[in-house]
């Protein structure tokens, strides 16, 4: 029966279903819904305008919190000197495996092969050592918005591909405690992305010795969870400690006229986060994307055979799409379209619009006309409404609203279901002796790397953090390791991911 009705969902829609291949699902719902198509690059991808559009909604939110926070942006080159590099040892090594480089230009060889960034660390801290002098010149908060390159043997669109989006924060500072809070500050800003406009739900956490960013004092990241019961970091900030500050010779002269290395942070979410959004909200129709970050909000769809009906319900939907274009919702003007398409029928429509993600369905025909009313589908619930024209404008605002803060609520309790705690070895063998994911389990560590990569090794499970927090105290509380008995601090959360 399941294999029918993906069979059947594939015919009618276009897309396989969740149940039948969770990742076709994935690539159909992307390439479907024109959020982007594959690159002739291998590995790389296009981005197309209904994709980019939920970047850029994603931009804008986050460029805002860095300016209220003290942020500037700035850009760095692509091409880095390859010597960079290897002035930081364990940040190079880290990197090396994922590195393009370019060793021909303009017909010749190049005396110096070029790195083309896969972060840029390294050619900020080379300015920065030009820049900072004194402690008047601290903090240096900068971000920039760029692409990076690094060479992914297996990729996936948005997950993980050879190029991608990003933003990459860097910044210095006088104190270890100042580096510190701007690292928690930016995890912060995180959070609220992905909780209060992505309706992604997120664990904030602390990375392994094992799992950190390569040259970092310790690394801090969001964890979500996908319907398929894996993991995405969907976020990472790190305090740099003085490495790069070493490494580069980067020094200030403090208050008392002394020299002293500078502290760093550095901090970034990329493109991924609109693959984990779909990950996490979409269904066996298409996208389904929270309000916020949404291309289309509202899509108006004007119905009737002739041409006089038409041009009444036409007339009768641009008048309602301006003035929903001109009404605020949280602090933006509605986005909306009208389909006026006259070659496809509504039930056409209708498909095509749920399968790209428009969150609202008006309907307009001239029955509704004549009752001054209108037909409201929403994207998330289905649920159909039949609205007083009147009141179009107040309903939608209800219904975006109500659309965003449920998409969270549905994603808590389906994290909430699907995380378990673990005590034994052989009740953690058995919840990840499977294919796919396992969700998270929340188990003891004895705090090796050691332990850790062979946890990894036997079940695929890593390590995704160690929570910041905990839903229950007892999670906070001594016990001993899941694997090898020995003593533990904590429970930490294992998870299959991507």
């Amino acid at each position: 029966m399941a294999n029918a009705t993906a069979k059947s969902n594939k015919k009618n829609l276009g897309i396989t279903t969740r149940e039948e291949d969770f990742s076709e699902w994935y690539n159909d719902v992307i390439l479907k819904g024109e959020l982007a198509d594959y690159s002739p690059v291998r590995g790389c991808m296009i981005i197309r305008p209904n994709g980019y559009a939920i970047w850029e909604s994603i931009r804008d939110a986050l460029d805002k919190m860095f300016r209220d926070t003290g942020h500037s942006n700035a850009y760095f080159p692509v091409f880095i000197p390859e010597h960079f590099l290897s002035k930081e040892a364990e940040h190079v090594e880290g990197f090396a495996p994922h590195c393009a480089v370019v060793t021909h230009g303009g017909g010749k060889e190049l005396e110096e092969p070029l790195v083309v960034r896969p972060t840029s660390e390294t050619i900020i801290w080379n300015a920065y050592k030009k820049w900072i002098q004194s402690h008047r010149d601290l903090p240096l908060l900068l971000n920039q918005w760029a692409n990076v390159v690094r060479w992914e043997m297996r990729t996936k669109l948005f997950l993980r591909t050879m190029e991608f989006l990003w933003q990459e924060g860097h910044t210095a500072h006088a104190t270890f405690e100042d580096a510190e809070k701007e690292a928690t500050t930016m995890l912060g800003c995180y959070k609220t992305l992905a909780e209060e406009w992505l309706a992604m739900p997120v664990i904030c956490g602390l990375k392994t010795e094992h799992e950190k960013f390569a040259g970092a004092d310790h690394t801090y990241t969001i964890e979500l969870m996908t319907q398929d019961l894996r993991a995405v970091q969907a976020g990472t900030s790190h305090h740099l400690g003085q490495s790069f500050a070493k490494a580069f010779d980067v020094t200030f002269q403090n208050e008392k006229g002394e020299l002293e290395y500078v502290y760093a942070t550095s901090w970034g979410v990329t493109t991924r986060l609109i693959g984990s959004l779909i990950m996490v909200h979409s269904d066996d129709k298409g996208a389904v994307i929270p309000p916020r970050v949404a291309p289309t909000q509202v899509v108006i769809i004007p119905m009737g055979r002739d041409d006089a009906i038409r041009e009444k319900t036409h007339a009768e939907a641009d008048r309602i799409a301006n003035k929903l274009k001109n009404t605020t919702w949280r602090g933006q003007n509605i986005r909306v379209k009208v389909d006026k398409r006259e070659k496809e029928s509504p039930g056409f429509k209708f498909n095509d619009w749920e399968l790209k993600g428009a969150c609202l369905r008006i309907e307009i025909g001239p029955k509704d006309i004549e009752s001054e009313s209108s037909v409201f589908a929403r994207r998330d619930t289905g649920e159909k409404q039949t609205i007083p024209l009147i009141q179009v404008v107040e309903k939608t605002l209800d219904n975006l609203e109500e659309m965003q803060i449920g998409l969270l609520q549905k994603a808590q309790a389906f994290r909430l279901k699907n995380t378990i705690r673990v005590d034994t070895w052989e009740e953690f063998t058995k919840i990840f002796d499977k294919e796919g994911g396992a969700g998270f389990v929340l188990a003891h560590w004895d705090g090796s790397t050691e332990t850790e990569k062979k946890i990894a090794e036997l079940t695929k499970a890593t390590i995704r953090c160690i929570p910041l927090e905990a839903d229950d105290p007892e999670d906070l509380k001594p016990g001993k390791c899941v694997y090898t008995g020995k003593d533990s601090k904590r429970r930490v959360i294992f998870a299959k991911a991507y």
